[in-house]
């Protein structure tokens, strides 16, 4: 750690006192570009030190770099994000030195003129003698590198395992629905991927598909079993999620997954593709069944909304909408509310009724629904979750309030 320190120190002397604001992250750019293979080696292995106390601390994120980390790394541990007092602490110049080194050259151009990237990262992490991967996000903060580095469980959860009633299941299934969009939305860190990736597993167990993940960045990385899997990841291996979506119709799949559906072209040409008869999976940053519906349409032209409000309540077959709530041991536990597409449902999309669809969700248990009040009340009535955990993440609080009072 002495050694990588001073090697820190001598490339930040370099920087001249003339150089300010972002300029600087450009002069450490280049001199990165520059430095020696055998120190980029060295600046690895730091970053895979912090990696490995990451794990170590059972923590889900770690933050490196920028104005607000006030030097320390910091390391989000069962929701809570806190410092690191055992690292050392790094100047803003050493921390873009540590974020710049992971980068390759495209990237480095990509970030400059982007102010962001996303990216993945691996290493190999010896105490399980396997590959760890990372999610990662590089922007800007104050003029200065900041880093964010999420980590990617090794292993997949068997969907059923995760609590989904047989027909919301059945219903997610491509070989008992060949096509349709499905839908699994939350807020970031709610664990989107890692139900999607138990999704996708659970078709690789037994259907004999094809299925094209396109991904910013790719995270799980599925061996092909009795399906065969392709990834593609933004930005390296296809330029956008619209082209990906658009190349894969010549690719052959059966199921395709868009990581995620983020503007208005995505959004239409995963509409395009399910309209030829595909499976199609995607994400959404929406807290609610109700509330991706009315973002996928507001998302839209004016001029287009009717014509997509109907394609939409076509091909949608279902939403889960999900939450990681703290639990009474401090730990995280999944929540989540389940829309199935009934022609209930379809008539309300429609007509632009989905303030009728919350009704449905209450009422529809039998087809394998659930709000997310009721889902919560589960966990409270199980004593996974508290009262007032329960209010806090619930979506709709007076109705969370009156299903208490009648327990």
């Amino acid at each position: 750690m002495i050694v990588v320190d001073e090697l820190l120190k001598k490339y930040v002397q370099k920087v001249p006192e003339s150089i300010l604001g972002s300029e600087k992250v450009s002069f450490i750019i280049e001199m990165v570009q520059q430095m020696p293979g055998e120190d980029k080696i060295a600046l690895h292995k730091l970053v895979n030190h912090i990696l490995t106390l990451m794990i170590e601390h059972e923590a889900s994120d770690v933050e490196l770099g920028g104005h607000g980390t006030d030097e320390f790394v910091w390391f989000r541990i069962h929701g809570n994000k806190t410092r690191v007092e055992e690292l050392p602490r790094f100047s803003s110049l050493e921390a873009s030195l540590l974020i710049a080194s992971l980068l390759n050259n495209n990237q480095c151009k990509h970030l400059l003129v982007g102010r962001n990237l996303d990216f993945s990262y691996t290493f190999h992490y010896d105490m399980l003698n396997k590959d760890i991967r990372f999610r990662a996000d590089a922007y800007f903060d104050l003029d200065t590198l900041a880093l964010n580095m999420r980590a990617i469980s090794a292993t997949t959860r068997p969907l059923e395992t995760l609590g989904f009633h047989q027909n919301a299941i059945r219903m997610m299934s491509h070989n008992y629905i060949k096509f349709g969009l499905s839908l699994v939305t939350g807020i970031t860190g709610s664990g989107k991927s890692t139900t999607l990736d138990s999704i996708i597993d659970f078709h690789n167990k037994f259907d004999d598909a094809h299925i094209v993940i396109i991904a910013s960045p790719i995270e799980y990385v599925h061996k092909s079993n009795r399906a065969i899997i392709r990834h593609r990841e933004v930005g390296k291996d296809v330029l956008s999620f619209q082209e990906g979506v658009v190349q894969a119709l010549r690719q052959d799949p059966d199921i395709i997954v868009i990581g995620e559906m983020r503007d208005p072209e995505t959004i239409l040409a995963a509409l395009e593709v399910t309209d030829t008869g595909h499976k199609v999976f995607s994400t959404l940053h929406t807290s609610s069944a109700t509330e991706s519906i009315d973002r996928i349409v507001a998302e839209i032209n004016p001029a287009e909304q009717e014509r997509v409000r109907n394609r939409l309540a076509d091909v949608l077959v279902s939403v889960v909408s999900q939450k990681l709530v703290p639990t009474i041991d401090k730990k995280r536990v999944l929540a989540k509310e389940v829309l199935i597409v009934t022609p209930s449902v379809k008539a309300a999309i429609k007509n632009n009724n989905t303030s009728e669809i919350y009704l449905m969700i209450v009422q529809g248990g039998p087809q394998g629904m659930i709000s997310m009040e009721q889902d919560l009340l589960r966990l409270v009535n199980e004593r996974v979750i508290s009262k007032e955990v329960a209010v806090s993440y619930a979506n709709n609080k007076t109705r969370m309030l009156q299903l208490l009072k009648v327990t």
